[in-house]
């Protein structure tokens, strides 16, 4: 894209999408609505709020549905061993494709929930099924080559399948069948993929993690490199207490969503500086 103004919504967990949602409802209350971006681009948690936003769902009703009870949903977890998993993964030598292609040979052994059971989950937690006409781009990580991808309208994948794809976190949720191949977590190459939004001329990135495996793969790195006006949002020491340590928790969800509508009122105006 050439031009215009992008929206980047990195990953978080559940925790991760309620703060966002928050954040943004908070900002669109004091005048600065994000939501008439050009481009929005989601990576995991991320990728289920701007394929709403993209799709036109109102921002007061995403917020509301962040409020309510977590109504039966079992929380999932990261465990230690999870974690060093992934480090070693991503220690051993090679490109970021072969380190990613080791955390996804051993996502596809793990015993994870069913594919279909997840499937389920985005067909009642999406408000649309079908990719929106906006430019949206979603991204996910092929869990045998390590390949990144971001899928988009003109992809012909199953709006459904590439968000679950994207957050289908490693060794917690089974990677997604599409085309034949199997997705993983988009964010195992960058927790906000912020260089899909090359070519915008202004960039707001809204990042639950901050944390990358290299300094360059952080979203404000990223960020820096558009060498575009650009503003990274984060959680603040308020919002990080209220989203907790386990970050798949549904019931930190209200407490996440109303952490960043409070944040809002703190940087509306620098965010208004670079979206207007």
């Amino acid at each position: 894209m050439t031009g215009g103004r992008a929206l980047v919504l990195g990953g978080g967990g559940v925790t991760g999408i309620a703060w966002e949602t928050g954040l943004l409802h908070g900002l669109a209350e004091h005048g600065v609505d994000l939501t008439g971006a050009d481009l929005f681009v989601g990576t995991s948690a991320g990728s289920v709020v701007a394929t709403q936003l993209a799709g036109g769902v109102p921002l007061g009703d995403l917020y509301g549905s962040q409020l309510l009870p977590p109504d039966g949903e079992i929380p999932a977890r990261l465990t230690g061993w999870m974690v060093v998993r992934y480090a070693l993964s991503y220690a051993l030598p090679g490109s970021g494709a072969a380190k990613r292609a080791r955390l996804g040979r051993a996502a596809l052994r793990a015993n994870t929930p069913s594919e279909a059971s997840r499937r389920e989950v985005f067909e009642s937690r999406l408000s649309i099924k079908d990719w929106p006409s906006r430019a949206l781009k979603v991204t996910a990580v092929d869990a045998a080559d390590g390949r990144f991808v971001a899928f988009s309208q003109e992809s012909g994948v199953p709006l459904v399948d590439a968000v679950a794809s994207s957050c289908a976190v490693p060794l917690v949720w089974p990677p997604v069948t599409i085309g034949g191949r199997r997705y993983m977590d988009g964010g195992m190459r960058s927790v906000a993929n912020v260089d899909l939004a090359a070519g915008c001329s202004r960039v707001v990135v809204v990042a639950p993690l901050t944390r990358a495996m290299t300094k360059a793969a952080t979203p404000q790195a990223q960020a820096d490199r558009l060498g575009v006006p650009s503003i990274v949002v984060s959680p603040d020491a308020t919002a990080l207490a209220a989203i907790g340590k386990n970050l798949l928790d549904p019931a930190r969800r209200k407490p996440a969503a109303e952490a960043g509508y409070a944040q809002a009122a703190s940087v509306a105006e620098a965010v208004r500086a670079v979206w207007n």
